[in-house]
């Protein structure tokens, strides 16, 4: 039986920071100021909407000297960028964080440590998600010889205790018939530290959020293993709020949730211009937002708390509780549509439209737009006629789960005339197994490419 190798996951997920201070008034005889905190996670970009992106277009600030003119009160926001929603959590409890984005699993932990430590917070909106799960990714070295999860049991494998990658790896093992806690060396670390360890050969397998999978694989130093959608169950990532905060700054919330929705639009109306905004704050290549954020993205985005992820973020309990990090949540009481209906009336908040019907598509160098086909095929035949030199990305949906990856990172199936293009050499295999018969056959990109017509 092999132990799991995790760190304390309380005393990672709880450490407190300095630093933070909520909102504040200050100037007992001159005009009140207000500061506003909010934590976000700038790398983790399908929070954009409530973080990186919202920063830079300035519509929070916008809307609070808005509501300062009508009040007489100068509000100011501090922005906190942190790696991950535990440390959010950490200052959301200490009541120095007032609003905070993270993703699924993260927000159960901060629902249950705010009502254990006396902040309860409340889930009032969703950032991206997605339906099938594809935003999280089990990956592994360019030449590692694992085919498939069944290849990793007994073997290291890095991903962030408590966060929806890591739920990702617990079911996505408990499928493939291995026991998450003794099946494999679970290493707990930090994204960055697991993609350093994948390099160096200390961990065979990162299983990681958005946007560390894509990134490794668009760097040449990983290779998609498990792509999360298999599951085939919701991950998204959301918007908490300190009850306290949300009580006595309500107007200030809904300032935040109108600045969200405007971002969201700039998102879906300007997707290339979105792209590279984030890429200059992050410095994350722009090739690699857009495979998650861009017009046929991995991401949906849409601030409303669909049902599909509230009964998805009941499911996720369990399996915290499975690893002794939460007892029972009441997601129901934790999630709060109130704030949002209010800020932005049902009638001016549409239905976006679901991801998961990616198109392929392709980024040319010195254009402000992408280009998109209606088959694999399509875009190599493109691919083949703009020249390498003249190629930015360019992005194919798997033939099953729908998953965009980047087309030249993708295990090829030529079936006849027809071409379809996998995340997951396993993905690929399973589908040329059931299809014996057919001609369907694993060929390389440049083969793939030379048979587009």
């Amino acid at each position: 039986m092999l132990r799991t190798r995790a760190l304390a996951p309380a005393l990672l997920l709880l450490a407190p920071l300095a630093g933070g201070c909520g909102a504040s008034a200050s100037g007992a005889d001159g005009p009140k100021t207000v500061t506003v905190t909010v934590g976000y996670q700038s790398k983790t970009i399908n929070t954009v909407t409530a973080g990186t992106l919202l920063r830079s277009l300035g519509y929070f600030e916008q809307e609070l000297a808005a509501r300062g003119r009508q009040d007489g009160v100068t509000y100011k926001v501090d922005w906190q960028d942190y790696a991950t929603g535990a440390p959010i959590t950490a200052q959301m409890t200490a009541g120095k964080v007032d609003i905070g984005s993270m993703g699924d699993f993260p927000l159960l932990l901060n629902a249950a440590r705010g009502k254990e430590l006396g902040q309860p917070t409340r889930l009032v909106s969703v950032t991206g998600y997605n339906l099938r799960g594809g935003l999280n990714t089990i990956v592994t070295a360019p030449g590692a010889p694992y085919a498939s999860l069944a290849d990793l049991r007994g073997k290291k494998v890095s991903t962030s205790v408590g966060s929806a990658a890591d739920g990702t790896l617990v079911r996505a093992l408990q499928r493939a018939g291995i026991d998450p806690s003794n099946g494999v060396q679970k290493l707990n670390q930090q994204p960055s530290v697991g993609a350093s360890a994948l390099q160096a050969g200390s961990a065979d397998a990162l299983s990681q959020f958005v946007a560390w999978p894509g990134q490794l694989a668009y760097e040449g130093k990983a290779k998609a293993l498990y792509d999360g959608a298999e599951l085939n169950l919701p991950t998204f990532h959301g918007v908490t709020v300190r009850q306290k905060f949300a009580a006595q700054r309500a107007g200030v919330l809904d300032d935040f949730l109108r600045a969200q929705r405007k971002a969201t639009e700039y998102l879906r109306t300007q997707p290339v211009a979105a792209a590279e905004s984030v890429a200059k704050e992050t410095g994350l290549p722009a090739e690699v937002v857009y495979l998650y954020n861009g017009a046929n993205g991995i991401a949906t985005f849409d601030p409303a708390l669909r049902p599909e992820l509230v009964a998805a973020l009941k499911e996720d309990v369990p399996v915290l509780k499975d690893a002794k990090l939460v007892g029972d949540v009441d997601v129901d009481a934790f999630v709060d549509p109130a704030p949002l209906k209010r800020a932005v009336p049902e009638a001016d908040h549409p239905a976006y439209p679901v991801a998961g019907s990616a198109r392929p598509e392709l980024w040319l160098r010195n254009e402000p737009a992408t280009r998109t086909f209606d088959t694999p095929a399509a875009l190599l035949k493109a691919l083949k006629g703009a020249g390498a030199g003249a190629v930015r990305a360019a992005y194919v949906p798997d033939a099953v789960t729908g998953t965009p990856w980047f087309a030249d990172k993708a295990v090829w199936v030529a079936q006849g005339a027809e071409l379809r293009a996998f995340v997951t050499p396993a993905g690929a295999k399973s589908y040329v197994d059931q299809h014996a018969g057919s001609g369907a056959r694993i060929v390389g990109f440049a083969e793939a490419e030379g048979l587009a017509s």
